[in-house]
């Protein structure tokens, strides 16, 4: 497709900016000066690859990065162009000619979150026309009525296939239930497993809706002391000699809230408590495909034995929350009772989005756009760590997490966690304390910063706030230490 002119970048290789979020900031400028209109057409990422001289997955992470910040459509084989409707520019900001596009106002807000996807990576044209094939399948066959409580069967089919191949848990459809989400997906399972009075064992950090969600049964959610590697067994093995634990909830995965991944050996330990005490275990996978610097870790259901385990997985981050797609496998007789949960709370799934999302996994088009949601994320981890290193060396620590979309940042013991949190709002920034995720209140000298949602120079911006409002208790730390 011709253009009207070609693209002139001119790139720092000494800089510290990294290339490709350099050249999404001179194209997005580029877009606001109005030099490239609505609906332009852009070199394809082989062509700019050649004309800057660069590694073509650099120009592809730099598409990617505008596609996410809205500037740009990628429309398949036709190309990449300028997005026809432009991301609105606040009314009190500078005017877009004058303002660099790296920068965050100072006024804006930057919300680290909890890990949440960026939704604007979604192909929506592919899932549009995916859901109005659906519709017009299920319209024409007559399934738009009751169905399966369990979720529709191809569906349930396609995870069974995606789970024994990639997750090793040997599912079949009988073996899987379609829920709303994640969470809904932990409320079944503990509706199933726990009666009022049960004692549940949760990590002393854990997810506070899962906490809740045992307690609205009438459950008793108990802490299991943590360490680096998650749950620790003879912690465990304490309660259960003084309490008739039924279940654990586990993250082991990525544990949340800190990102920590449980080892093999702490695993097959905590399988051979639950053998040993008859107590059953919830693994809560939220995270599985979002992995950056190997293969996954097969999840603990697909090991021998895990018959006591229900696994609870997800679809949501993949897409979007709001898709609200999750699933739970577990033995046939726990699928019929989470079936009959369902029929008495919402009957059943949505049907069009069950199918739809049915035709994104056998199309290929869902692993195609993890694979490009993974580069982004993977560029917004790095620009997290950078920050980090350059604002709040010697102020925190953390390790990089192996995958999620959040980072547990921990803090020194003198930080006074209330007023870092007032002082960080003030400045505009807002976080999830370490204290969130525990069940008795006390401060934790610790935070969780999700990457997902922000673009680079939002977390560039989020952490000098961030560090500005704990470099204030330095003079009264000293002062106390002295």
């Amino acid at each position: 497709m011709l253009r009207k002119w070609d693209l002139q970048l001119r790139l720092d290789r000494d800089g510290g900016l990294p290339v490709h979020l350099q050249i999404a900031q001179q194209i997005s400028a580029d877009i606001q000066r109005g030099r490239l209109p609505p609906g332009a057409p852009l070199p394809g990422s082989r062509e700019l690859a050649a004309q800057l001289g660069i590694n073509r997955k650099t120009a592809v992470l730099a598409y990617e990065e505008l596609a996410a910040q809205g500037w740009l459509l990628t429309q398949g084989r036709r190309g990449t162009f300028v997005a026809p409707s432009l991301p609105l520019l606040s009314p009190r900001s500078a005017p877009a000619a004058a303002r660099t596009p790296a920068s965050v106002p100072a006024h804006d807000d930057i919300d680290f979150g909890d890990g949440v996807p960026d939704s604007r990576l979604i192909p929506f044209d592919v899932l549009g026309r995916a859901y109005r094939r659906a519709l017009i399948a299920t319209s024409r066959a007559g399934r738009l009525a009751y169905g399966d409580p369990r979720g529709e069967l191809p569906l349930r089919q396609a995870l069974a296939e995606m789970l024994d191949m990639e997750r090793g848990l040997n599912a079949d459809a009988e073996r899987i239930c379609v829920v709303r989400g994640s969470q809904m997906g932990i409320y079944l399972a503990g509706r199933a497993l726990l009666r009022p009075g049960d004692a549940v064992g949760l990590d002393a950090l854990s997810y506070p809706p899962a906490r809740e969600a045992f307690r609205s049964l009438g459950a008793q959610p108990l802490d299991v002391e943590q360490d680096a590697a998650g749950m620790r067994p003879d912690a465990l093995e304490r309660l259960c000699r003084t309490q008739a634990v039924k279940a654990i909830y586990l993250t082991p995965h990525h544990q949340y809230p800190t990102t920590l991944m449980m080892p093999a050996e702490r695993r097959l330990q905590l399988l051979a408590l639950s053998r040993r005490y008859g107590f059953a275990i919830i693994e809560d996978d939220y995270d599985h495909e979002f992995h950056f610097s190997h293969s996954p870790v097969l999840p603990m259901a697909s090991l021998d034995a895990a018959e006591r385990i229900v696994y609870v997985g997800s679809l949501s981050k993949v897409l979007a929350p709001g898709l609200r797609v999750g699933y739970l496998v577990a033995d046939p007789a726990l699928i019929q009772r989470f079936a009959a949960d369902i029929m008495l709370i919402d009957r059943q799934g949505n049907a069009v989005t069950e199918l739809a999302v049915t035709e994104l996994m056998h199309s290929g088009e869902l692993k195609r756009h993890l694979r490009r949601a993974l580069r982004v994320y993977r560029a917004r981890r790095q620009a997290l760590a950078d920050a980090i290193d350059s604002h709040l060396a010697g102020l925190a620590e953390y390790e990089l997490p192996e995958g999620g979309l959040a980072l547990w940042l921990r803090l020194p013991s003198w930080v006074d966690m209330p007023r870092l949190s007032a002082d960080a709002r003030s400045a505009g920034v807002r976080f999830l304390p370490g204290g969130a995720f525990g069940s008795d209140g006390r401060d934790i000298p610790a935070l969780r910063l999700g990457f997902g949602a922000l673009e680079a120079a939002q977390l560039e911006q989020g952490v000098a706030r961030l560090a500005q409002a704990l470099r204030r208790q330095i003079p009264a730390a000293g002062l106390q230490s002295s």
